[in-house]
């Protein structure tokens, strides 16, 4: 009686009854001869309920357990089938594993959480396991933990936002909690139908009580909130809108310099080697090359430029007024997203009119587009409601995308990320 405890406890078996254990010589293994006890014998695999016996299926079988010290364990039991009435002809359920796992219930926790927290070559090699088998037990145990939890109760402030997870335009839409940090929800997809599968998972009830909702200019968000929450807030993402402005001046930098390379086949070329004391002048060639290596003194903010890009800006300032016109576009639409929400609508009307005549192409374009946007983006001066949050999560998203090159399927990565990101990572056995 004494050694059977201890075997229970060792692989933690609960409700289960120890009739023997050996050491199978050409696996290499322990095997332990289990089965359920009475009242947890001769239910179904999915629903738990009790069902008749149907046959004995495919005989007995082994689920692997936690390895004990540097051996491998097994659980070895019968495995029959019973006829349920709401799930047809199905494997019984036994208390030490998840209804069509291979692995025992500690073994699938522990690998789902290492996969939370550690390198995949980690845990492939820690566990034994391949990399899809991680995927595959990831996605069950963030079943059985989702359907656990609510996850979409109390939202009040969310963000919204799409991550491309594979090359073809596969993309996640994924929503975050504001007031939680949480990844509350994803799924495949970047269309209103979607977005629409979300609402109607949440209901019109709890529907109704989010307040706020954070998002880039993309369309189909901004349809779905106004037909599902039209009460609710929509805050444009400061993010995006200065992101638009940076590829905007992005534009007229390539162009200058296309415009500086053009002039510069015009000119005397060179031999190869250090130039002569008196080999002409070459300015276009000059300005291409300069133009070119000003990126990042366009792109960064003022406040985080080295002394290099300060004079790499002034000189752009003398030579291309044009450019230099387009980077303080940039930098005062940036600037309006700190300001005081009153003198940040008398800014963006100023900024509006300053863009639709600076003749700069790029720049009348995103005038359109940011007076489209004015009142989102007013709501999220006011509100001060931006998408850093979800931009964070997208970002470890995108790290979790990586890792799980190789998983079966978008279920296990949206497992893997929502056990991750979305604040009920699994225990370890044994831990409270």
């Amino acid at each position: 009686m004494q050694e059977t405890r201890v075997w229970r406890a060792l692989l933690g078996l609960q409700n289960t009854v120890v009739e023997g254990v050996e050491f199978d010589e050409d696996a290499g293994a322990v095997v332990v001869h289990v089965r359920p006890v009475a009242s947890r014998r001769g239910r179904c695999g999915t629903c738990r309920r009790r069902s008749p016996r149907f046959d004995h299926g495919d005989g007995r079988r082994r689920w692997r357990a936690l390895d004990l010290g540097t051996v491998q364990a097994f659980v070895e039991a019968d495995a029959p089938r019973v006829a349920c009435r709401r799930h047809g002809v199905t494997v019984a359920s036994v208390p030490w594993a998840r209804h069509d796992a291979g692995h025992t219930r500690d073994f699938d926790d522990t690998v789902a959480w290492l996969a939370t927290v550690t390198s995949k070559t980690a845990v492939t090699r820690l566990m034994r396991v391949a990399w899809r088998t991680v995927g595959s037990i990831v996605a069950r145990v963030w079943a059985d933990t989702g359907g656990a939890v609510d996850r979409l109760e109390g939202l009040a402030r969310i963000g919204i936002d799409e991550i491309s997870y594979r090359r073809g335009q596969q993309y996640l839409t994924v929503i975050v909690d504001h007031d939680s940090g949480r990844l509350v929800w994803a799924a495949p997809g970047n269309s209103a139908a979607t977005l629409r599968t979300f609402f109607d998972a949440l209901g019109e009830t709890r529907s109704a009580a989010i307040t706020h909702v954070s998002a880039d200019g993309a369309d189909w968000i901004a349809v779905v909130v106004a037909e599902r929450i039209p009460d609710a807030v929509l805050c444009a993402d400061a993010f995006h809108v200065v992101q638009w402005a940076t590829a905007a001046l992005d534009q007229v930098r390539i162009q200058a310099w296309r415009d500086a390379r053009a002039a510069a086949r015009s000119e005397p070329k060179r031999g190869r080697g250090a130039p002569r004391k008196d080999a002409p002048l070459r300015p276009a060639s000059t300005l291409a090359r300069g133009i070119q290596r000003s990126r990042y003194a366009l792109w960064k903010n003022p406040e985080d430029l080295t002394e290099r890009q300060h004079a790499k800006l002034a000189w752009i300032a003398t030579t291309d007024p044009k450019l230099y016109r387009a980077y303080l576009l940039k930098e005062g639409l940036r600037t309006i997203f700190q300001l005081p929400h009153d003198d940040a609508v008398e800014a963006l009307d100023l900024w509006l009119g300053w863009a639709r005549r600076c003749r700069i192409p790029a720049f009348t374009k995103l005038a359109r587009s940011v007076k489209k946007f004015r009142d989102v983006i007013l709501n999220a001066i006011a509100h001060r409601l931006s998408n850093s949050l979800i931009e964070s999560v997208n970002a470890k998203i995108r790290l979790i995308t990586r890792i799980a090159f190789g998983f079966k399927n978008v279920d296990a990565l949206i497992a893997l990320a929502m056990l991750s990101l979305g604040g009920h990572r699994p225990v370890l056995p044994g831990r409270n």
